[in-house]
């Protein structure tokens, strides 16, 4: 009976150490995750700034069409992204990580495109 109770002691133990920081299967990691969030928030800036200007498009629709083509690009489904964007909206800190690492490479792409000197 002591040998079934240190067991099950062990099992609970190596459990609760289980490193919490683990991503989910499924969820993309932070790393590829920065980077599809960021073609896709380009994308919908491209929507923005160009497409809804041109009145015989439909913005939501080439919108679309950019998002496909984005996760063709990186090899994943909508729903991937989706559920990996709900994933780390529901754990900030893990999507502060991403979204400051998104709002810096926007602050270096400005630099960049303000002297072309530097380059990317």
């Amino acid at each position: 009976m002591t040998r079934l109770g240190y067991l099950l002691f062990g099992l609970v133990m190596l459990q609760a150490c289980k490193n919490k920081d683990t991503i989910p299967e499924g969820i993309l990691k932070p790393e590829k995750m920065q980077v599809v969030l960021w073609d896709v928030i380009r994308a919908d800036a491209f929507t923005a700034d160009f497409i809804k200007k041109d009145s015989a498009k439909n913005a939501a629709a080439e919108n679309l069409k950019l998002q496909q083509q984005i996760f063709a690009i990186h090899k994943i489904t909508k729903a991937d992204f989706y559920s990996s964007y709900d994933y780390y909206k529901s754990n900030t800190p893990l999507f502060k990580n991403i979204l400051d690492s998104l709002i810096k490479k926007a602050e270096r792409s400005k630099y960049v495109k303000g002297n072309p000197a530097v380059a990317e």
